[in-house]
């Protein structure tokens, strides 16, 4: 990727993408010249004090690198907290946050269970980033302090849970593998040192889930995709802990036929840097977003094969217009235009297809809730999976 002048990092972010670079480099040397995408983007995204997820830079918002529906709006946690409330009244159980980002979400989740008289005991936070859980903890304090002390972090998923599990945005950025089809066969496709940087290099499959996975897969070469066996490993975790209640996975992507149309043969790799978007992962390590797109089917396969049931699949737009996102902006006063008119702006870049309305889809996991899902009585797609 050739970098405009906007692109072009300060000395310190620079030095900051050198130093990630070189431990990058050492990985591979130390694995004798090659790693798997998902072992470079594990490095790029978490590695501790450098990669992307855990180096200090602004990530989330008009100065970062990319903007979150919570960040869009604070309609899209009030609206979810319907579908929160729902489950919590089923379930008399907790709730779970995979991934907190700037801890936003929860903040307009807290808020709203709070008008509804609807709290959870407790609101457990997973992040692996230190730097994003000391953001999410400050937020709270300084939004909710009433209500930190119902808030904890964990490092670890808990043994067992009921109640609700929120992965919003957060299966986008787990690590992928890529794999090849190409005319003498299926390949891992990997990272190797090329020049000062680093380039692809494909290596035939090695027995395991990975080859079990591609080999199942029904694609003709030339074709290039990412699998992801470490999100489906998630899923399955969570599917085994999950005693009551339900997985609510929003996130970009498609069902199995539509992840592996051939439209899509180069993959859906894709990277955001100051809110440009590219496919060139050895941009700036550590400076980037690094992510794929969702493929649901493997995601809900997990989900089934851990015990739960598939409650409901559709787009963030219906989703959020079955839970009443439509009934929470009439409730305001149109003819305040400083507040009505920024907020159906707002609702407009979460619900139109254009925007995040279609790409984003919005995935139920459960078990033993037996009552109808709010998000879901109209445009289930639950046949594309």
């Amino acid at each position: 990727m050739a970098a405009a002048p906007d692109l072009v990092p300060g000395p310190a972010a620079a030095a900051h993408s050198t130093l990630l670079a070189a431990r990058i480099a050492a990985a591979i040397q130390a694995a004798g010249g090659w790693i798997g995408f998902d072992r470079y983007m594990e490095l790029a995204l978490y590695e501790p004090g450098l990669g992307y997820y855990n180096g200090g830079s602004t990530k989330f918002g008009g100065a970062g690198d990319f903007v979150t529906a919570p960040e869009i709006s604070p309609l899209f946690g009030r609206t979810l907290a319907r579908q929160v409330s729902q489950i919590l009244n089923a379930t008399r159980g907790e709730v779970l946050e995979l991934g907190a980002g700037t801890g936003q979400l929860a903040v307009d989740l807290l808020r709203e269970l709070e008008r509804a008289d609807n709290l959870p005991k407790r609101y457990s936070i997973l992040d692996v980033s230190g730097e994003l859980r000391r953001r999410q903890h400050d937020l709270i304090a300084a939004k909710l302090p009433h209500l930190l002390e119902r808030v904890v972090w964990l490092d670890a998923l808990p043994p067992a849970f009921e109640g609700v599990v929120i992965a919003n945005e957060v299966l986008d950025a787990v690590p992928v593998n890529l794999v090849h089809w190409r005319d003498d066969g299926i390949f891992e496709r990997g990272v190797e040192r090329q020049g000062q940087g680093f380039g692809w290099a494909d290596r035939p499959l090695a027995p395991g889930p990975l080859d079990e996975v591609a080999r199942a897969l029904p694609i003709d070469p030339p074709f290039v995709t990412e699998v992801g066996i470490r999100g489906s490993a998630l899923v399955s975790s969570l599917a085994e802990r999950l005693q009551h209640g339900v997985m609510l996975i929003v996130d970009y992507g498609f069902g199995s036929t539509e992840f592996h149309h051939p439209q899509r043969s180069r993959g859906t790799l894709m990277c955001h840097y100051r809110h440009h978007a590219h496919d060139d992962p050895f941009f700036l390590p550590g400076l980037q977003d690094i992510t794929a797109h969702v493929d649901f089917t493997a995601v809900a396969g997990a989900g089934v094969m851990g015990g739960l049931e598939v409650l409901g699949y559709t787009t963030q737009s219906r989703f959020l217009i079955n839970c009443g996102i439509t009934d929470l902006l009439a409730a305001e006063n149109p003819e305040d235009a400083g507040r009505y008119l920024p907020q159906s702006s707002q609702a407009l870049r979460l619900l139109s297809p254009a925007e995040m309305g279609e790409l984003f889809k919005v995935l139920a996991l459960g078990r033993r809730v037996e009552e109808p899902l709010l998000g879901f009585p109209t445009g289930d797609l639950s046949r594309l999976l």
